[in-house]
């Protein structure tokens, strides 16, 4: 992919005012960065006010375009009755002199509705850090003046348009018209009001570039890895919030929060989600999440006089963001679920993986699953917890869990009796 920024905006060198590029400069521009990439032939993409030139290049130079695409275009910027979506010659001069008063300060919601206020503020510095509030003006002034609309029936290159239906600076009328001058060109409509290409859902859009230039929809493959979860959850915290009060109990949760993420740290493990005074977390092994587990009981009975519950498994996790989902999880989430005060309760996947056992606690049925589940209690603690841990907590590994249902909501669904 090659990308370059105009003369006088972007990375690209600042040049007077005056001596901002015309179209036809700009398309030497785009040969004279193709030579030097070594791309004879490339497909062009334009949006937004780089669809005038994107078009005006393809029509031009057939020889070196494979393709051109584009997404919120327009062939013309001033109002005529023949052309009735464009901004009025009133509407337009405001919005110049609106640009060359208040660059970087000027409300962006007409482009990006819906954007938070950070994104906003991003945007606005974005403008500032493009273009001086002189060189912004100026290449509104000279965009009012283009007209294309004559160069689109002489377009041969395969043609992509994309367009979000609710646009408010483009309308998706105007789309339609551009598409219908355009030889074969297709235009794919999408849904969203938001004018920037980069922001909303982008997905879609960028399907739909890559079966126009490959022939192939492009599939989402999710990021799936094998990883251990641990859920841990602090038995009876409502009771104990209201007998120490809102400030005492913040306190204590605060040092409940500092010793699971010590703990986390030192046994490499990752913090994924924290939902009142329960933690989801997730290791690259099983015996490092045993041991977290056990020194997180351990450490909050000892330094807080309060009990743990916890529970780990080990299965195929997907990664979204920094988040993970998957069956592995809501697994893991039953499992902490039929923990104990002061216990830590392992899948059958996780006792296969990591040695000792202990003595079995028989068989007990789990709300909502179809088999029994066997559950053995650690006695030999040290070969899965830390040894300064045994006295303090049991390990407890549940048998094989089938099919399980997730509680509703990890957080409070670890709180409550065992199933």
């Amino acid at each position: 992919m090659i990308v370059f920024d105009k003369r006088g905006t972007g990375l690209s060198d600042r040049v007077p005012v005056e001596r901002l590029p015309t179209l036809e400069e700009r398309m030497d521009d785009v040969r004279a960065v193709m030579d030097a990439a070594g791309s004879r032939r490339a497909a062009v993409y334009g949006a937004s006010e780089g669809g005038n030139m994107s078009l005006l290049f393809a029509a031009t130079y057939p020889d070196r375009t494979t393709a051109l695409v584009t997404f919120g275009i327009y062939a013309k910027r001033i109002w005529s009755e023949d052309y009735p979506w464009a901004p009025r010659p009133e509407e337009r001069a405001a919005e110049i002199e609106s640009v060359e008063r208040e660059w970087g300060r000027i409300d962006m919601s007409g482009v990006a509705p819906g954007a938070t206020p950070e994104m906003l503020e991003r945007l606005a510095r974005y403008c500032r850090h493009s273009a001086s509030p002189g060189a912004a003006a100026a290449l509104l002034r000279m965009n009012t003046q283009i007209d294309v609309r004559d160069v689109l029936p002489t377009i041969r290159v395969p043609t992509l348009m994309l367009q979000r239906v609710g646009d408010r600076d483009v309308h998706i009328d105007e789309a339609r018209w551009i598409a219908s001058r355009i030889p074969g060109a297709r235009l794919v409509e999408l849904s969203g009001d938001i004018h920037l290409p980069w922001l909303g859902e982008t997905d879609g859009l960028l399907g739909e570039i890559e079966e126009f230039l490959t022939g192939v929809r492009p599939t989402h493959v999710p990021d799936r890895v094998l990883a251990t979860v641990l859920f841990t959850d602090l038995v009876g915290s409502t009771e104990t919030a209201v007998r120490l009060g809102d400030e005492r109990w913040g306190e204590v949760l605060m040092r409940h929060h500092e010793l699971v993420r010590r703990e986390l740290a030192r046994h490499r493990g990752i913090e994924v989600d924290t939902a009142g005074d329960g933690f989801l977390a997730r290791f690259d092994g099983p015996a490092r999440a045993i041991r977290c587990a056990c020194a997180i009981v351990e450490g909050v009975r000892t330094e807080l006089g309060l009990d743990v519950r916890a529970g780990i498994h080990t299965g195929e996790c997907e990664l979204v963001g920094e988040k993970v989902a998957g069956i592995a999880v809501h697994t893991g989430a039953r499992v902490a679920a039929f923990a104990r005060p002061g216990e830590v309760v392992v899948s059958s996947t996780v006792h296969d993986l990591v040695a000792g056992s202990g003595m079995d606690r028989g068989r007990v049925e789990l709300k909502g699953v179809p088999r029994r589940v066997a559950a053995l209690v650690g006695q030999r603690l040290s070969s899965s917890c830390t040894s300064r841990s045994a006295s303090a907590s049991r390990c407890l590994f549940a048998g094989t869990f089938g099919q399980l249902l997730a509680p509703d909501g990890w957080g409070s669904g670890t709180t409550g009796t065992p199933p």
